[in-house]
């Protein structure tokens, strides 16, 4: 089944059973006054009248029509499209001599609005044109843009996302105002917002029944959903000076609804969000706080506190909240102006820091309607400072955030007692690390050990760290500190010349071998900022000096050594912006304290751990490597690493006693991959092996052979993308020897088919660095392609292939390339390859679902590259232009004795109705005169389809 059937096809119907009204390409480009069109211009102006009655009048209406029309096509722009959506732009009334709001959706009456899906969706940009398969649409205004792919297609979701990056490349005007993005293949359905391609930011929609695509669509695409989505889910942030859109994912709209429902509820006060590290728990609060302060009618507005525990977390917090639109924000400035606030009964948001409500007066704020929201609340469940939080604030409902609950240990005593009392779970809502992981939301993490001669002596690090009974459950990078600075035998140990040395030496050797040649970057944890600038030296004498750089704390009596190294506030910002690029520097960051906690740069991949840390301070820290990464390449990040020159991670379980979940399921040891890939190559990798044995053009006409069918060949894509991943982590190391062959082997097999099998030219981002490094030492690999591989199509070509020795399927391979490779480069000048194309694809997916034998596609591909080759040949003899010619070309399929004339007869009917794309009058009218010629050619039965092929065809 083609795309358009099995996929496309059922999108439509089923979003047209939920309530969206299906809109032929044809109106839908009449709707939008052309190809350039980005609105459905007459109904938008029809909405804007309904929906805002004594607001906005016929000339405001064409006014607001005008503006969004000039909305840039960028992030800015569409960040400015959603503020008109959710109601949040204005215009002047001189009747009431004031500014008034413009609905142009109405979120609170679902029927007042009008739903539309349309498909085909052709955009004109600057330079280039582009078609989105399927485009929905509220009050006509594009809100997503859904690319389907068949479920058939190797990498069928991939395609679809580099389609959707290479819209927004070539035709960013298609996204001027539509807010998300979906790819589907039936069995996945991945969605994003627009201006955000990163891999790390699509998701998978999740549902109970896996598989079944109706009920995706019709969850996903629900009207009231959607509504909701748009008015509540989609964020504009500012990180480090950059503007970033993102969506709430499905784990943090369900802890928002939750959290919603608890502050209704006139009996439960408590509720935690259980949410492991790096599932949004911030965003997750904005959202939350941000509909505690939405203004309704008839309610009491509330107070929201909103707890955070360091400065830098309260300052990144407080840009997120302006960006968010959040009004009526205070910041506490210290103990007194917290009182102030508390006390004059503040409505509105409020962000403090714990500590600020040290001694602070019992039922300072009695109320009901305080809503308190406590980040990272594991660090709030023991001591004076929770007790004068909860008696200042005792009608209050308290919300606790954390990735990491602590219960000294299991005692009863901690964040469960003090949030999770009111559910028999102990949590209100739960995401955990393996939902995380299976989402794709974080990555697994893998660690090795430092050789032992490098790492801490053990005795000395269980007496004055491991042992010590206020280490256990330390939640706080600060407290950690201070533990640190009592065990001054183990820390002057760490910082001893000769071990910086030697451990400069090898973080730099493994940094060039392991790190860099996968294009990623590292941080140096060390344990204080004295440590930092040692290590900064140390590097500096293996490392060219800009690839590391220290950042710490500065003080006002730092000595001269610190004062050296330390960045100003400017300099520190850029440094963060500049560590996220994949080609800026630097490449390593050296840390003790900063940037251990609400600092995500994807691109992090080692962590190079020395600084001894246990429970949530280790999970923190060590989570700086869990973030999913893809280059432009589409060069993943499979892990996280971490290199433990302390030996904390000898005893993982007693390092991370709090959470067994993480031990088990997060990180494991690096003798694990090596057990696994092993077993791959022992195992799986032979009955592959055997194909690459003398290696010759039969032997890879063989291989080909053998891979014909698609589920063969997916089954060796993913063993092989399996197998890479573990090698680009294992890589370099002396274990790896014995495979290295037999690896190369594998690589240069999975090369060859991958090449043979694409209509793309064989590049190099299918394999990773560190792999095409190894097979360059013996494969020319810019030559791997099919045997007897030839790159132009005439008479001569084309009668090499056939009398060649290639065997049948390297000839139907090479035919298949070089016609795609025809259509893609020449048809908009060309119109009548677009045929070619399509039934060029039609006998592949035939010949890889066995309905036509090796000789059948062959003869199907010849007689298609013939009708190429003879084209413009024929064209000439024929004396005709492009336009008649495709016109001829479709039509003779179905009537063969057609005459030029004939055709020409009815290209003349195109040339009179010119704007029949999007001009529903003259389309109608130029149908009907194809009908009445059409049927005339070819009888009643085929006139309407035959109608339907010309009108889509192009012209030049």
């Amino acid at each position: 089944m083609s795309e358009r059937s099995a996929v496309q096809n059922p999108m439509l119907l089923y979003a047209s059973g939920i309530g969206w009204e299906y809109v032929a390409p044809e109106r839908a480009l009449a709707l939008r006054g052309g190809s350039a069109g980005l609105y459905f211009n007459n109904i938008l102006e029809e909405q804007l009248l309904r929906l805002n009655p004594n607001v906005v009048d016929a000339a405001r209406a064409a006014d607001i029509l005008r503006q969004l029309t000039l909305l840039r096509p960028t992030i800015e722009g569409n960040r400015d499209a959603l503020t008109w959506l959710r109601g949040e732009q204005s215009v002047f009334v001189p009747g009431e001599r004031r500014e008034r709001n413009v609905r142009l959706i109405d979120f609170d009456g679902l029927e007042n609005n009008v739903f539309q899906v349309t498909e085909e969706w052709r955009q004109q940009g600057v330079a280039f044109n582009n078609r989105a398969d399927v485009v929905f649409l509220i009050n006509g205004i594009p809100v997503a843009v859904a690319e389907t792919k068949a479920s058939s297609k190797p990498n069928a979701v991939a395609e679809g996302i580099d389609q959707i990056r290479r819209y927004h490349n070539e035709t960013p005007e298609m996204f001027t105002a539509a807010q998300v993005f979906e790819v589907t293949q039936l069995w996945d359905f991945y969605y994003g917002v627009t201006w955000n391609t990163v891999r790390k930011n699509l998701f998978n929609w999740k549902e109970e029944i896996q598989g079944d695509y109706e009920r995706k669509v019709k969850a996903f695409f629900s009207r009231s959903r959607f509504l909701k989505l748009l008015h509540d889910h989609i964020l504009f942030l500012t990180s480090d000076d950059q503007l970033l859109k993102i969506i709430l994912r499905q784990h943090q709209v369900k802890a928002v609804e939750r959290v919603i429902e608890r502050v209704q509820d006139p009996v439960k006060r408590r509720g935690l969000i259980w949410h492991t590290q790096g599932s949004g728990k911030t965003l997750t609060m904005i959202t939350i706080a941000a509909q505690l302060l939405r203004d309704v009618p008839g309610t009491e507005k509330a107070t929201v506190l909103m707890l955070v525990d360091r400065n830098e977390l309260e300052t990144q917090l407080f840009k997120n909240i302006s960006a968010y639109g959040i009004g009526a924000v205070k910041v506490a400035q210290n103990k007194n102006d917290l009182k102030q606030i508390l006390a004059s009964d503040h409505r509105g948001l409020v962000v403090s820091m714990i500590h600020k409500f040290d001694d602070i007066p019992a039922a300072i704020n009695p109320r009901t309607g305080v809503v308190v929201l406590v980040d990272e609340a594991h660090r709030t469940t023991g001591g004076d400072l929770g007790n004068y939080l909860m008696a200042a604030l005792p009608n209050a409902t308290y919300i606790g955030f954390t990735g990491t609950p602590i219960d000294r240990l299991a005692s009863g005593k901690g964040t469960f007692k003090v949030f999770g009392c009111d559910d028999e779970q102990g949590y209100l809502d739960k995401y955990s690390i393996r939902e995380s992981i299976e989402d794709g939301t974080t990555l697994k993490l893998n660690y090795t050990l430092a050789p032992s001669e490098l790492r801490v002596e053990r005795e000395t690090l269980e007496q004055q760290f491991l042992n010590l009974a206020d280490t256990e459950g330390v939640s706080d990078i600060e407290e950690l500190n201070a533990v640190l600075d009592r065990a001054v035998v183990l820390k002057e140990m760490m910082k001893a010349p000769s071990r910086i040395e030697q451990i400069a030496a090898h973080v730099a050797q493994h940094f060039r071998e392991n790190v860099e040649r996968m294009g990623f970057k590292a941080f140096l944890v060390a344990v204080d900022r004295e440590a930092c600038v040692l290590y900064k030296e140390a590097l500096d004498k293996h490392l060219p000096p800009e690839w590391s750089v220290a950042v710490y704390s500065s003080l006002h009596n730092d000595p001269p050594k610190l004062r050296q190294y330390a960045l100003s506030p400017e300099a520190e910002k850029q440094v963060r912006r500049d560590f996220i690029k994949k080609d800026s520097l630097p490449k390593i960051l050296i840390v003790t304290e900063k940037l251990l906690t609400g600092y995500d740069a994807p691109i992090l991949y080692c962590l190079y751990l020395d600084k001894p840390m246990r429970d949530h301070v280790l999970l923190q820290t060590i989570a700086r490597v869990n973030r999913p990464y893809e280059d432009e390449n589409n060069q993943p990040k499979s892990y996280g690493f971490v290199l433990d020159f302390v030996g904390i991670f000898e005893r993982l379980e007693r390092a991370l006693a709090f959470d067994p979940e993480t031990v088990a399921t997060a990180i494991q040891n690096i003798d694990v991959l090596k057990h696994l890939f092993t077993t791959l190559m022992s195992e799986a990798a032979p009955k592959y092996l055997s194909l690459t044995r003398g290696w010759n053009d039969k032997a890879r006409e063989r291989a080909i052979e053998h891979f014909l069918e698609v589920r063969v060949r997916e089954e060796f894509f993913k063993f092989f993308k399996q197998v890479q991943s573990l090698y680009d982590i294992l890589s370099p190391d002396a274990f790896l020897r014995p495979f290295i062959d037999d690896y190369q082997a594998l690589a240069e097999l999975y090369a060859e088919i991958r090449n043979a099998y694409s209509t793309d030219p064989y590049i190099d981002k299918e394999l990773t660095r560190k792999t095409m490094d190894l097979l360059r030492q013996g494969t020319a690999v810019s030559n791997l392609a099919t045997p007897a591989t030839i790159y132009e199509l005439g008479p001569a070509e084309l009668a090499a292939i056939k009398d060649g020795n290639a065997s049948d399927t390297a000839k139907v391979l090479n035919l298949r390339k070089l016609l795609a490779a025809k259509v893609a480069a020449e048809s908009q000048a060309k119109p009548f390859l677009l045929s070619i194309g399509e039934r060029a694809e039609e006998v592949v997916l035939k010949f890889e679902d066995r309905q036509l034998t090796t000789q059948q596609a062959l003869e199907e591909f010849e007689r298609l590259a013939r009708e190429y080759i003879e084209a413009d040949a024929e064209r000439r003899r024929l004396a005709v232009d492009e336009n008649t010619y495709a016109i001829y070309t479709a039509l003779n399929l179905v009537v063969p004795d057609l005459t030029v004339a004939q055709a020409e007869r009815i290209n003349e009917l195109f040339k009179a109705y010119p704007d029949y794309l999007w001009n529903e009058s003259e389309k109608a009218k130029l149908r009907a005169e194809l009908y009445k010629n059409l049927r005339t050619l070819a009888g009643p039965s085929k006139m309407i389809h035959l109608a339907n092929t010309l009108l889509k065809l192009q012209r030049v």
